[in-house]
Order: structure tokens, then C-alpha cells, then sequence
């Protein structure tokens, strides 16, 4: 974490040394929502350097927050997770959620809108219950965008993952959603 400190032996302000370095909030959000791998938290926070994240990661590890843990048969890869600590955060992070929602202004918003986040919040968020029992291929279509980024798809298989492509996977599309990024 940071090397400055408030100096005071007060709950807000120590919890304040930890959670309140550019990106760390947000990298916790991240966690939180269920992303584990390096890459896929990379994807969840694109903006973010990989050294940052790498550092970052490490800060939240040492301070309680986060575990890594080696992935069974994958040589070199690791899960990064919540410790109990850090799930109990989840409720703070979505406040801030709630908060920010509710007193900044809209407008102010919609200029920071984020197709890849939005995109990646999407495939996290599919509710595989009403999919047929096969590949499912869905393609966004933002035509306001500049051409590499107007067109994502989602893959959903049933067992698997949903997968996020910016590049056309290759297969036939069941279902084409188009619209503007901002409705």
C-alpha cells in the first residue's frame, strides 16, 4: 500500500490506508463479483496497468485481504480470492455502488461509459436457466462505436463458462442484440 499514513489510531483511517489507493476499490469490486484469474481481472479492470494489478494484488494480500492459491494442474497459475476479510467487504464495495449511482450526476456518467466493462459485467451475468441445452451465440452491436470495437459476442455452452470475443468467433449467431452503448 501506500508509504503515507494518517497517523491515527482511528478504524477509518487505517482501513482508509488500505482500501483507498487509486484502483484498489474497484479491483476489490472484481473480486468480489467473482473474477479469480490475473487476465480475467485484468479484463474487469481494463484501464488498469498490469503491473498496478500485480501490485495491487500483492498490497491486498499482505493485508489480509486476498488469498492466491496455486491452480491444480496449471503450472504457474494462480486464483486470486477473497479471504473472509475480504467478502466481508463486498457489502461496503456495494455501497459505494448504490451511493454513486444516486448522488453523481448522470450525465457525468454516460461520458465514461466503458463497452468493454459493460460487456464483461454482461457475461457474467447471463442467466443460463432459460438457454437451450447447446452453444448459444449472441452478437452486440454498438453502431456508434468506432468498427473495432462495435461488435462482442457471448458464447454460452452449457458446463462452460460464458465466454466474452471482440473477434467473430466463427460461429453461427442464434440471437443479434444492436443498440447504443449509452440506453
Amino acid at each position: 500500500m501506500a508509504n503515507a499514513s494518517y497517523g491515527q489510531f482511528c478504524p477509518v483511517a487505517m482501513a482508509a490506508e488500505i482500501l483507498c489507493t487509486r484502483w484498489t476499490i474497484v479491483l476489490v469490486r472484481e473480486l468480489a463479483a467473482g473474477s479469480t484469474r490475473f487476465n480475467d481481472l485484468r479484463r474487469g479492470v481494463p484501464r488498469m496497468s498490469p503491473a498496478l494489478l500485480s501490485q495491487r494484488l500483492k498490497d491486498l494480500e499482505a493485508a489480509g485481504i486476498v488469498y492466491r492459491a496455486p491452480v491444480a494442474r496449471e503450472s504457474g497459475v494462480f486464483d486470486y480470492r477473497l479471504t473472509r476479510a475480504g467478502q466481508e467487504l463486498a457489502p461496503v464495495v456495494e455501497a459505494f455502488g448504490i451511493w454513486g449511482k444516486r448522488w453523481i450526476d448522470g450525465d457525468l456518467s454516460l461520458t465514461r461509459l466503458d463497452v468493454q466493462l459493460l460487456m464483461w459485467d454482461m457475461r457474467r451475468g447471463v442467466d443460463l436457466d432459460p438457454m437451450p441445452d447447446r452453444k448459444v451465440v449472441v452478437q452486440f452491436r454498438y453502431p456508434e462505436l468506432a468498427a473495432d470495437r462495435r461488435s462482442w459476442w457471448l458464447v454460452v455452452e452449457p458446463g462452460a463458462e460464458t465466454e466474452l470475443c471482440s473477434v467473430d468467433p466463427g460461429w453461427d449467431i442464434d440471437l443479434y442484440a444492436s443498440t447504443d452503448l449509452a440506453r
